[in-house]
C-alpha cells in the first residue's frame, strides 16, 4: 500500500513538471534582470531553503526530463531610446544584459547606442553634444548632433530623464552602430553614481547569491608554445630569362659566377656547346667593363631617395562610404556607355525667355541644369525600363521618377534627391536644387533629402568645362548621365557653300548592362535628346 501511495505521488509530480519548469523559468528571468532581485515565489523560495541558485534549481528540475538554456536580452537603442524589453529567446552565453540594470551596486539606468541612421551607415562619428551631464533631457530635445556615412544628423532624446554620463565625448570617430555612447537615468540624485562608470563591450550577469554555487567556466585553452624558428637565409634573385621566351643555357659555375657579380645572362653570348655559357664568358663579360657597368648601376639605384613632402587628410565618413560605393559598383557592374550631341540653341533660348519672366516675378533664374534634370526625367518616364534596379530575384522596375544630382563639397561628393521630379515644375526643380546643394555643403543634409532616387545627373560641364566623361553607375540604380559643356560648332547649311553655327551638348549614359539593354539605353538618350533640342515639348 506504501509503494502505491509513493507511485501515485510521484506521478503527480511528473503531470506537473512543465508547470514547474515554466515557474522556474521565470523565477531565472526576474533573477538575472532585475536590479534589486524581486521576492521569489513560493518555488522559489523553497529551492533557496535547500541551498540552490536560480541557475543550480534549473538544472535540478530539467535534469533528464527537457534541456532549458537561459540568459537576460540584451537591448541595443539606435535612432528610438525607449525601454528595453526581454526578448522571447534565451541563449546560455551571458555576455549581456539588460541596459536599465548592468549591476546591482548601480541604478536604474538606460545605455543609448550610436543610431542607425541610414541604410548604409556602419559606423558614426560624434559632431557635437548639444547636452552635458546633468541637464534634463525630454522627448524631442536633439541630445547630439551624429556624423554619419553621407550628412550630420540630430539625434534625438525619446524619453524624459536625466543625461548620467557622456561615454564617447565630442568629436570621437568610428563609433560602431550599437556602441553605448550616453547613459541616461530616471532620478537626479542618480548622476554621480556613474561619474567613473565604463561600459564593458561582453556586460555581465548579475552576481550570484552568497549560498549560490559560482558559475563554472571553461578553462581556457594554454596557448600554443611558439617554435623558434632560424631567420630564412637571403635569397638572391636569379636572372630573369630572355624576353624572347627561349631558354638560356649555362654551366652551373658560370651561373653562380653571373649571381654574384649581378650580371644578367640574357646579355651574354655563350661559347660552349650549342651556344652553352661557360665561366670563361663571364670573366671575359666582366673584364671588357660589365663589371664596371653593372656595380654604376647598382650604385644609383641605391643611393638614398629624398624624402617627399607630403600632408595626409583623414577620410570623411562620406568620402569612406562613396569609394566603397563606387568600387563595388566597377567590380560588380557591367558598365557601358552611350554618348550623343544634342544642339542646345533652342533650349537656351527659352531658358532666356523663361528667366525674363522670372527676373519680372522676383523669381530665381533656371539653370541648364534644372532643363536637364527636367528632361531626364521625362525620359524616364517615357522609358521606364532604365528607372529601374537590378537584384538577384528580378528587376525592380520604379514608377516614382528621383533624380539625384551630383553635388562636389569640401567633405566630399553628395547626390541629394529632386524627388517626382517628372511632376514638378523648373522653377520647382531650380529651388530645390539649389536648396539642397546649400544644404551638402554645410553638411546638413538628412537621410529623407538623399534616399530613394532611381536616376543621377552628374553635371561637370557647366561648372568646370569638361567637355565629356563617363560616370560611374551609384548602385543600386541602372544609369547615371553626365552632362559636358556646350561648345559652338560649324554645320553645313542647306546649300553646297553655306554654313552655320550651332552650339552642342555632349551627354554621355553609363549604364548597368543586366538592367538596361544597348537599344533600351540608346531608345532613352533619344528621347533624351528630343527634350533638350525641343525643349517647348517639356512644357506640355
Amino acid at each position: 500500500m506504501a509503494y502505491a501511495s509513493r507511485i501515485l505521488n510521484h506521478s503527480k509530480k511528473l503531470k506537473d513538471v512543465s508547470t514547474l519548469l515554466r515557474r522556474e523559468q521565470a523565477a531565472s528571468i526576474r533573477y538575472f534582470s532585475s536590479t534589486n532581485r524581486a521576492p521569489l515565489s513560493r518555488e522559489d523560495a523553497f529551492s533557496a531553503h535547500l541551498g540552490f541558485s536560480p541557475v543550480e534549481r534549473m538544472t535540478k528540475c530539467s535534469t533528464d526530463i527537457v534541456s532549458i538554456s537561459f540568459a537576460t536580452s540584451r537591448t541595443t537603442l539606435s535612432s528610438t531610446m525607449g525601454r528595453p524589453r526581454l526578448g522571447n529567446h534565451f541563449s546560455c552565453s551571458m555576455q549581456s544584459v539588460r541596459g536599465f540594470s548592468s549591476g546591482s551596486d548601480l541604478p536604474p539606468h538606460q545605455e543609448i547606442g550610436m543610431p542607425s541612421l541610414s541604410p548604409t551607415m556602419t559606423e558614426g562619428n560624434i559632431a557635437k553634444w548639444l547636452k552635458k551631464e546633468g541637464d534634463k533631457v525630454a522627448p524631442g530635445e536633439v541630445l547630439c548632433e551624429v556624423e554619419t556615412d553621407k550628412a550630420t544628423v540630430e539625434m534625438e532624446c525619446m524619453e524624459e530623464g536625466f543625461l548620467a554620463k557622456i561615454v564617447k565625448a565630442e568629436g570621437s570617430k568610428e563609433i560602431q552602430v550599437g556602441e553605448v555612447i550616453a547613459i541616461t537615468v530616471e532620478d537626479e540624485e542618480d548622476i554621480g553614481k556613474f561619474k567613473d562608470y565604463t561600459p564593458s563591450s561582453t556586460a555581465d550577469a548579475s552576481p550570484p547569491k552568497a549560498d549560490a554555487a559560482p558559475p563554472k567556466t571553461d578553462a581556457a585553452p594554454p596557448p600554443p608554445k611558439e617554435e623558434k624558428a632560424s631567420p630564412p637565409e637571403p635569397k638572391t634573385s636569379k636572372p630573369s630569362p630572355p624576353p624572347t621566351g627561349d631558354r638560356v643555357f649555362a654551366s652551373p659555375l658560370a651561373r653562380k659566377l653571373a649571381e654574384d657579380n649581378n650580371v644578367s645572362l640574357s646579355s651574354i653570348k655563350g661559347t660552349g656547346p650549342e651556344g652553352r655559357i661557360v665561366k670563361a664568358d663571364i670573366e671575359d663579360y666582366l673584364a671588357s667593363g660589365g663589371k664596371e657597368a653593372t656595380a654604376k648601376q647598382s650604385k644609383v639605384t641605391d643611393s638614398k631617395v629624398p624624402a617627399l613632402d607630403y600632408v595626409d587628410i583623414p577620410h570623411s565618413q562620406i568620402r569612406k562610404v562613396t569609394a566603397s560605393r563606387l568600387a563595388f559598383s566597377k567590380q560588380t557592374i557591367p558598365h557601358y556607355y552611350l554618348t550623343v550631341d544634342a544642339c542646345v540653341d533652342k533650349l537656351m533660348g527659352l531658358r532666356s525667355q523663361l528667366n525674363s519672366f522670372q527676373e519680372a516675378s522676383g523669381g530665381k533664374r533656371i539653370s541648364v541644369n534644372d532643363l536637364v534634370v527636367k528632361a531626364a526625367a521625362l525620359a524616364l518616364r517615357k522609358v521606364p525600363q532604365c528607372n529601374s534596379s537590378w537584384t538577384d530575384d528580378y528587376i525592380r522596375q520604379f514608377k516614382n521618377v528621383n533624380i539625384n544630382v551630383a553635388v562636389q563639397t569640401e567633405n566630399g561628393l553628395y547626390v541629394p534627391v529632386v524627388n517626382d521630379a517628372d511632376k514638378k515644375g523648373l522653377s520647382t526643380i531650380g529651388e530645390e536644387v539649389r536648396l539642397l546643394a546649400q544644404k551638402a555643403k554645410e553638411n546638413s543634409l538628412k537621410p529623407e533629402d538623399y534616399e530613394g532616387g532611381t536616376f543621377t545627373v552628374s553635371n561637370l560641364g557647366g561648372p568646370f568645362g569638361i567637355k565629356q566623361f563617363c560616370a560611374v553607375v551609384n548602385p543600386p540604380q541602372a544609369a547615371i548621365l553626365a552632362v559636358g559643356s556646350a561648345e559652338k560648332r560649324v554645320v553645313p547649311g542647306n546649300g553646297p557653300d553655306e554654313y552655320n553655327f550651332a552650339s552642342y551638348m555632349p551627354v554621355t549614359l553609363s549604364c548597368d548592362h543586366r538592367v538596361v539593354d544597348g537599344a533600351i539605353g540608346a531608345e532613352w538618350l533619344k528621347a533624351f535628346k528630343g527634350y533638350i533640342e525641343n525643349p517647348e515639348s517639356m512644357l506640355l
